[in-house]
């Protein structure tokens, strides 16, 4: 059995991953992963090619989490099957708790029907529809207002045992409107680390957090807080000290729950950037700075010469906007542009903000729309993939795995909303 130690050894962070993010009492997740360890060990012999232990190790731990689940929710009108598995990617995964469970429990059983339905089997309304013998806008009326009964009985504030530092941000994200205004976008001054959201200031804290769709429950979570001033090759910037709980892939280390990492960003009159990236892996602490070509700016960098996002932010006329199509009129790699104006409504209170679309940036494929208003400060982020964004991966299409998100066009290629983010600015 030393091919499947060695296959073991390689898969078990992300079998952990998956099981945690679903059973969040650690003693019943650790549990689930003992049983799947064993039963991926009595069925090894029946798996006939080993290169797909991953995909059939992760579906044991499904199963497992499922059989879980089904034994935490023994309402007769819920038949917890096995939770789907829309791709490996942790960041699918709906984050079951005791607050979820409590949540359940006082809802009608019609309620928990429909929310079983709808965010554990991941049924389109169409099917629920057909399902339960009634119209597609019944099912959506009563689910909204079967969320609304849920959101009621969950303690959005109560942070579960175990996280105690992520106190700022809520389980589940507000809801928002989008409005657009008549009136021209306005200048702005925008000095946010890009993709991170806080000011490269000596002082400045902030958190913030990623929520999926259509879900919308809470997913990675990060604390950050500029620390003091530092230089790295002969340019003065700050330390940011950033502290991720439930990282994503991409943002992941060493495969632990919780991640930390330091940055080096500088802030000018035109730009903000990223200097370098310090983190911990495989017991070494590894330094990137811009010096190191690809191996940074693939991750850190951002522009010609890694000169950082712009902070003086107007409509350049570089990606035009009617409704939800967008077209481009420049060559310019990763374009970005103010592209409108917008009124958001979130958690009880409202923002006059500017749109400002983010095209194929980083390694491409995705689109993102950030709303900031007259502080500079982001109110909301929301990320968008291509539709056939790494496609050989999750060999579905986004608008396959996601049939109910909103979609943006750009250029006439389709992008599909995965995921939000807010930050502690807006509560």
């Amino acid at each position: 059995m030393a091919d499947f130690v060695a296959h073991w050894a390689d898969c078990r962070g992300a079998v952990e991953r998956y099981v945690h993010l679903r059973i969040s009492n650690r003693e019943d997740a650790q549990d689930v992963i003992s049983e799947v360890l064993t039963a991926a060990y009595r069925g090894y012999d029946t798996l006939q090619d080993p290169a797909q232990f991953r995909p059939w190790i992760i579906g044991i731990a499904r199963n497992k989490c499922a059989d879980a689940l089904r034994r935490k929710y023994a309402h007769p009108e819920i038949t917890m099957e096995a939770v789907p598995e829309r791709a490996v990617h942790p960041r699918f995964a709906m984050a079951e708790n005791s607050a979820v469970a409590l949540a359940m429990e006082a809802i009608p059983p019609d309620d928990q029907q429909l929310l079983h339905m709808f965010y554990w089997q991941e049924l389109p309304q169409a099917e629920i529809a057909r399902r339960l013998e009634i119209p597609t806008g019944t099912v959506k009326s009563r689910l909204h207002h079967a969320r609304e009964r849920f959101r009621a009985c969950y303690p959005q504030r109560r942070i579960p045992k175990g996280d105690t530092n992520m106190t700022k941000m809520p389980l589940m994200l507000p809801d928002y409107t989008i409005t657009p205004v008549s009136q021209p976008p306005f200048p702005v001054k925008w000095e946010e680390m890009m993709g991170w959201f806080i000011v490269p200031k000596v002082g400045e804290k902030l958190s913030w957090a990623m929520y999926d769709f259509p879900e919308r429950v809470r997913t990675e979570v990060d604390d950050m807080e500029v620390v003091g001033r530092a230089m790295v090759h002969g340019i003065e910037g700050v330390e940011v000290h950033c502290k991720t709980r439930n990282p994503m892939d991409c943002n992941q280390t060493e495969g632990d729950s919780d991640v930390e990492r330091s940055f080096i960003a500088q802030l000018t009159d035109t730009h903000c950037r990223i200097l370098a990236e310090t983190h911990m892996q495989d017991g070494v602490k590894r330094t990137y700075t811009f010096l190191d070509g690809d191996t940074f700016l693939n991750n850190w960098g951002f522009g010609e010469d890694n000169c950082g996002n712009e902070t003086n932010l107007r409509a350049k006329g570089e990606i035009l906007r009617q409704g939800s199509a967008m077209t481009t009129t420049t060559d310019t790699p990763y374009p970005m542009d103010v592209v409108g104006r917008y009124t958001i409504e979130i958690n009880g209170k409202t923002y006059d903000t500017v749109c400002v679309i983010m095209h194929e940036t980083y390694m491409g494929g995705m689109l993102s729309e950030q709303f900031i208003d007259r502080n500079g400060r982001t109110v909301l982020w929301r990320r968008f993939n291509a539709d056939d964004w790494h496609f050989e991966h999750y060999g579905r299409t986004w608008s396959q795995m996601l049939p109910d998100s909103e979609t943006l066009t750009v250029n006439g290629q389709t992008y599909v909303h995965w995921y939000d983010c807010i930050t502690s600015y807006i509560l």
